[in-house]
């Protein structure tokens, strides 16, 4: 009997169970390939297994979780909340990722990059870290501007340190390698577009339904998206799939209010994938909204821009933004303009009223999102990495058959 394929562990401190990236992309791909996949994750709250934890929330008691999602079985522990709880946690889950006896620890932010290296030092697994954020930026908020020059070189120290224990380190977008050092071992994985049945908006005249999908707040644009539909015509309206992480979501309802919007704002919670894309293709311009002074939005490559894309949506997003600005002018598929000012998000939206070039721009970036910004290379890219961290000695088994997995401790 042959032996079965190497296991492979996606290790996440904060991703959701069913998470798009590191579920529904990479580890499809590598169950697809004939790899066993596992996504090790925190219990989400009460709460849709693929949408992300509130900033500072403590996992409960699990809510719908599946089993496996996309080929991936899926495993949830329960951890201390906010960043004292995921430090103080690190131990425990390495404890953990050993104990899966995994082959490959695939790790995607730095706690659990901490965790997969320390398990790796009891059962010799192989380490990826998938590295999502600029990490060395994400202090700059909580620091004084004198200090934070301090804070980005201990960060950047931090990474290289980990870069060099890893055996390699995936990258979700460009400018996020140069903190990790051994070029060598750098493996773009970006974030582009996976196929999706969605069948593409038909454009035509009529009032305009604008569309945000994912994580909403203050800094990606929630209070500019209604001071812009402030100034769009009569019947324009704002669609929201997606759930505010930042707790302004009070705040947003009483601005709504204040300037007689809140029958025009659609707020239908988080959803599926499939089914936040069905919403999507449902309305007639997608809005990336990030405001300037985060750089994680000047590196920005968000599914949602993809997927507006792929639903044949034009995108309005910011100049600043250079990932996301160079898909649009490469795709020819939207606006660039300066997001934290209202009136050129309206202006963009006059722009677009015109249903002969939504639909260019729509089928420009469809076009794009199946081809060139397409999730296939990117995929086959993971898949040669994982050929050379863990080969399989066995032909790949089916996709879909039940895998079994060792116990975890704890």
């Amino acid at each position: 009997m042959p032996e079965p394929a190497p296991l492979v562990c996606m290790l996440s401190a904060a991703h959701p169970p069913a998470d798009v990236r590191v579920v529904a992309k990479e580890g499809a791909a590598l169950a697809e390939a004939g790899w066993r996949v596992l996504h090790l994750c925190p219990a989400p709250a009460r709460q849709d297994a693929s949408a992300p934890l509130r900033e500072g929330a403590a996992p409960g008691a699990a809510g719908t979780v599946p089993e496996s999602h996309a080929g991936v079985a899926i495993r949830t522990y329960r951890r201390g909340g906010g960043w004292r709880g995921r430090l103080l946690g690190i131990p425990a889950l390495a404890r953990r990722a050993a104990a899966t006896g995994a082959a490959v620890l695939h790790a995607s932010e730095p706690d659990a990059w901490a965790a997969a290296i320390l398990a790796a030092r009891r059962n010799g697994a192989r380490v990826v870290l998938d590295v999502h954020e600029h990490y060395p930026s994400r202090l700059d908020s909580r620091l004084p501007p004198a200090l934070r020059p301090l804070g980005r070189g201990a960060i950047r120290l931090a990474c290289r340190l980990a870069g060099a224990a890893a055996d390699a380190v995936v990258v979700a977008k460009d400018g996020l390698d140069a903190d990790f050092g051994a070029p060598e071992r750098i493996v773009p994985v970006r974030n582009y577009a996976a196929p999706s049945a969605v069948a593409p908006r038909g454009h035509g005249p009529g009032p305009l339904t604008l569309v945000h999908l994912g994580a909403l707040g203050r800094s990606r644009g929630a209070m500019e998206m209604l001071d812009a539909l402030a100034l769009c015509p009569d019947g324009t309206r704002l669609r929201l799939v997606g759930r505010f992480t930042d707790n302004s979501e009070a705040d947003f309802a009483a601005r709504a209010a204040a300037l007689a919007l809140t029958g025009q704002v659609e707020q239908l919670g988080w959803m599926p994938h499939a089914q936040a894309l069905e919403a999507a293709a449902g309305a007639d311009i997608g809005l990336v909204l990030f405001q300037p002074g985060v750089e994680n939005h000047r590196l920005a490559l968000p599914h949602k821009l993809f997927d507006c894309m792929l639903a044949g949506l034009p995108i309005i997003a910011p100049a600043f933004a250079e990932e996301v600005a160079a898909v649009v002018r490469e795709a020819g598929c939207g606006l660039l303009v300066e997001t934290d000012d209202p009136g050129a998000v309206a202006a963009a939206v006059a722009q677009l009223s015109d249903p002969a070039l939504r639909a260019e721009m729509g089928a420009r970036g469809r076009a794009a999102a199946l081809g060139r910004f397409g999730w296939r290379a990117e995929a086959a890219r993971l898949v040669r990495l994982y050929h050379r961290l863990a080969p399989q000695q066995a032909e790949p088994e089916p996709v879909g058959l039940a895998i079994t997995l060792p116990q975890a401790a704890g």
